[in-house]
């Protein structure tokens, strides 16, 4: 198997998604040297850390972390871009599988029962295919043991992009969006809500809010970049 992997490598070489040289042995995704340079947040071994204080005041959380810094134009940018536009859905199990080992190491993240994707609507998914956040889930579910479910959350109305929307504008637009499917009992679960960038942290705070009427839920947040 690996013999022909070999071969068509020789002909189809894979690239790094950074720097579009050629991956050698061993590299996955991207390239050791473009690896070596994303910028690591290392929240999940920080108490208080940027991302769980960004939530004060907003919605009671138990732990939070983001993996990247999301910097306008790095690296960090290039690989979600690819993994949201591109349909390099290996980008997800990249990470997934760099956070999932952090994560364990830190030891912060206890009994967690469900992981929980921040869900596209359903016109959205139909357009691009697929949630940009579903292998990235994938892979925290296998590297940690818990449970991925992609039908507790539903996103009830499409809205436009929120990238260059204000603060206000942003949190206005994704309220009363988000709704709990209670397919499972969750009373007295801690789930992991994921996602894939926090900006200002409206949309995470709206998919929090939405489970609010369930006693005894505690959420936890990971998300693949944190932007400063």
């Amino acid at each position: 198997m690996n013999f022909l992997k070999d071969i068509f490598n020789v002909f189809f070489p894979e690239v790094c998604l950074c720097c579009n040289e050629h991956l050698v042995n061993n590299e996955t995704t991207i390239c050791l040297k473009c690896r070596h340079d994303l910028p690591l947040t290392n929240f999940s071994f920080e108490k208080n850390n940027l991302v769980e204080k960004s939530f004060y005041g907003r919605i009671q959380i138990e732990n939070a972390t983001a993996l990247f810094y999301f910097l306008k134009k790095g690296k960090v940018q290039q690989l979600i871009h690819e993994l949201k536009y591109n349909k390099q859905e290996h980008v997800g199990n990249f990470i997934g599988n760099w956070l999932g080992d952090e994560i364990i190491e830190s030891n912060r993240f206890r009994n967690i029962d469900y992981i929980i994707p921040v869900p596209l609507h359903k016109k959205k998914l139909k357009t691009r295919g697929y949630n940009q956040v579903t292998t990235f889930g994938k892979s925290l579910s296998k590297k940690l043991n818990i449970m991925y479910n992609e039908d507790i959350l539903i996103k009830i109305s499409s809205t436009k992009t929120q990238t260059k929307k204000i603060r206000l504008d942003r949190w206005k637009n994704v309220q009363e969006l988000f709704v709990v499917q209670k397919k499972i009992n969750l009373e007295n679960k801690h789930i992991l809500l994921i996602d894939d960038i926090i900006t200002t942290g409206a949309t995470l705070e709206a998919c929090c809010k939405s489970f609010g009427n369930i006693k005894g839920i505690k959420i936890s947040i990971a998300c693949m970049a944190y932007t400063k």
